[in-house]
């Protein structure tokens, strides 16, 4: 038998590539060329009698030498297929990053004594995070260039920071390879200099107790935030406090202050169920008291205005209602209804200011923005145009005000922050997103459509495309689909998408059950023992494009990120006839070996999602529609999937065994490309530009798929 050193030797590899180079372009019905396939090591896997073969076990080993090969020699092969479009590709790049304002800044916002803000610059890859004092007038003080962090480094990301309450002293974390786990430092921001590296391995979130205490928490080996330490600035952080420990593997932990900052809150959350406890900012090393003890399937979040906690929650509510309690003794027995509960309206989140409560709600799968007066119950809602669209909370972290800041976009309109006067009622538009070259919203149209599922419920479809689009079936069509966590999947502007609209595609969203935006019920009609109402809802709507002549089978592609690989793997195994292709972002698709495995990141959390397969009953329904256990001897559509190394959400090796499972037993003669990010996790590459070029290498891939490269 063959080993892997003779496939990888120098001879094989010219060889090889001097084919590809010879296969020409990319095409949906084209002569695929076959990548060179590593030995099989077959594994059983046995549970309840039922005898498993995973030929592609092997690719999980990642210390594996020969699996790194493996992975590169796949992205040689994905890169010598698109070699005939890096013309195209640098063309795509070159418009999408002439539409983009390299030279930015962000609209400051006045916390304190000073204006906070970010800004870019033409060829800087990171942002630079800075402030001024008193006036926007001031001398610039930069906390943060991320630019000069990055020297020398494949990737940074900038966990999240926060600054001390005196505004002298700035905690931030940063991942330097994608793997979501941070180092937690304290830089003086009154004379520039790093006080403090004070622990590897955390979070990415942490915050301040007083002004020389700080709170964050460390991930233990399945990558779950499961203790919180206190730190005492100048003190060895090996002499940390341990504050909690959250000992069930379903549960979370963060740290928090409310938006008032006088209390810290310590949430211990899973995916359906809330317990969270208080403590005064100012007595960080006081005891943090209990306001409801986790309680199944119950979930709450709080903030805190004056002598009450806000709390808004499921509990005998399916989508939420807002309550309150006093800070004196806030536990379950003193919660009071805030507004009279709606079945028909779903609250997503609260925030509390000195004299509002701003609370966003959805009705019929559309957000409004409701402003109440605690005191005078007195209310009402902030207004918007379109018929689709999205809203986005800013930072907002000043309390002490009547202005509320958050972001209106639109599949038509770019994002254009607003600050909305709550007592005068009225709203100035502080910045839009400037799209350069001459964007006119006028020349495209957005719908809202309803694709019949098969058992009659109506799921929404969010679209646009440039008018004049004939309805003749001939469109290229892009539908995106998602549908797990009850998350939603908001319709917003990208001017990167206009690439695609100016050639002539439709870019569709699907709203298919499993996300939150028709509620929560939606959101369960779309998990555990109803998980394949999202993948049948995602056909649906493709089925209707299709009838309603908006596009057909040879031109519609599909995509999905994450969660949302289950939505398309499990689509293409099922009705592979309705797609040409498919393009997939760190997909997760071997669902059943995942869940598994509770040594993995993640798994025992996801038990809530999906099921836990340990019981036979969620054993077989994962099983079902598992996108890597259904792979079949048929036809596919074209693929490029994408997956990162270094990624704790979606291991590398989901998608890395599903291509080649694919590869192996699809009949077809199409496409199918996976590229690899060696040195990134589940987000992509963390540099803007490098980022932009991740887009314009799909894109290339999309258009050249539909004879579009032009």
């Amino acid at each position: 038998m063959p080993t892997l050193d003779n496939f990888y030797d120098g001879l094989t590899v010219l060889i090889f590539l001097s084919f590809i180079f010879a296969a020409g372009s990319i095409s949906a019905g084209g002569q695929e060329p076959v990548p060179p396939v590593a030995e099989i090591i077959p594994k059983a896997d046995t549970n309840f009698g039922d005898i498993r073969i995973d030929n592609y076990y092997w690719l999980r080993d990642k210390e594996n030498p020969e699996v790194i090969k493996y992975l590169e020699a796949e992205n040689g092969y994905t890169d010598a297929i698109m070699k005939p479009t890096e013309a195209f590709q640098q063309k795509l790049y070159d418009e999408i990053l002439a539409r983009i304002k390299q030279t930015d800044l962000s609209v400051p916002e006045k916390v304190g004594d000073y204006y906070y803000y970010s800004r870019t610059e033409t060829g800087k890859q990171y942002h630079y995070f800075c402030r001024k004092r008193g006036t926007l007038d001031a001398p610039e003080e930069v906390m943060l260039d991320l630019n000069q962090m990055a020297e020398g480094a494949k990737y940074l990301s900038l966990g999240t920071y926060k600054i001390s309450p005196n505004q002298n002293l700035m905690a931030y974390t940063l991942d330097t390879n994608g793997g979501e786990v941070y180092t937690v430092f304290v830089k003086d921001l009154t004379n520039g200099k790093i006080m403090e590296k004070i622990v590897e391995g955390a979070d990415a979130m942490m915050d301040w107790g007083n002004d020389t205490t700080l709170f964050y928490t460390i991930l233990d080996e399945t990558h779950r935030p499961y203790r919180l330490y206190r730190h005492i600035l100048g003190q060895p952080s090996h002499d940390d406090a341990l504050v909690y420990e959250e000992k069930d593997d379903a549960y979370f932990l963060s740290i928090y202050r409310t938006r008032s900052r006088e209390y810290l809150l310590m949430s211990a959350t899973s995916n359906v169920t809330s317990e969270i406890r208080y403590l005064r900012a100012d007595n960080p090393f006081g005891e943090f008291r209990i306001i409801h003890p986790r309680q199944r399937n119950m979930e709450y979040s709080v903030d805190h205005r004056g002598d009450k906690f806000f709390i808004f929650t499921n509990d005998n509510a399916r989508n939420f209602k807002l309550m309150e309690a006093p800070v004196t003794d806030p536990t379950r027995a003193n919660w009071k209804e805030v507004l009279p509960y709606d079945d028909n309206i779903k609250i997503d989140t609260i925030f509390a200011f000195k004299n509002y409560l701003v609370i966003l709600e959805r009705e019929k799968g559309l957000q409004r923005i409701l402003i109440l007066n605690p005191d005078t119950k007195e209310s009402h809602f902030i207004e918007f145009p379109e018929p689709t669209y999205a809203i986005y909370t800013m930072a907002n972290r000043e309390f002490n005000t009547d202005i509320y800041r958050f972001t209106y976009t639109s599949m038509v309109t770019p994002a254009s922050i607003y600050d909305y006067d709550m007592t005068a009622r009225t709203r100035e538009l502080k910045k839009q997103a400037e799209v350069l070259g001459g964007y006119d919203s006028s020349q495209y149209q957005s719908e809202r459509l309803y694709a019949p599922a098969s058992d009659g419920t109506l799921i929404p479809i969010s679209m646009v495309y440039k008018k004049g689009m004939a309805h003749d079936g001939s469109n290229p069509t892009l539908l995106y689909g998602y549908g797990a966590y009850g998350l939603n999947s908001d319709p917003y502007f990208a001017s990167d998408r206009l690439s695609l609209l100016n050639r002539g595609f439709i870019y569709a969203i699907a709203h298919v059950r499993g996300g939150g935006e028709m509620g929560r019920q939606w959101y369960e009609d779309g998990r555990l023992l109803k998980k394949k109402n999202t993948i049948t809802d995602f056909i649906a709507c493709a089925e209707f494009l299709i009838k309603q002549k908006y596009t057909s089978p040879n031109r519609l592609a599909i995509e999905g990120a994450s969660a949302g690989g289950i939505v398309v793997g499990g689509a293409i195994n099922m009705r592979p006839d309705l797609f040409a292709g498919a393009v997939l972002q760190s997909p997760f698709v071997d669902v059943l070996n995942t869940m598994l495995d509770s040594t993995l990141p993640l798994t025992v959390t996801e038990y809530e999602e999906w099921g836990n397969p340990h019981e036979k009953i969620y054993y077989d329904y994962i099983k079902s529609y598992s996108p890597y256990d259904n792979v079949t001897a048929q036809n596919y559509p074209s693929l490029l999937i994408h997956a990162g190394l270094n990624d704790p959400r979606v291991s590398y090796w989901e998608p890395a065994k599903w291509a080649a499972k694919l590869r192996a037993l699809k009949t077809d003669k199409n496409i199918l490309l996976l590229k690899t990010s060696m040195g990134s996790g589940h987000f992509g590459e963390s540099g803007r530009y490098a980022y932009l070029k991740e887009n314009a290498f799909t894109y290339a891939y999309l258009l050249n798929l539909f004879g579009l490269m032009k």
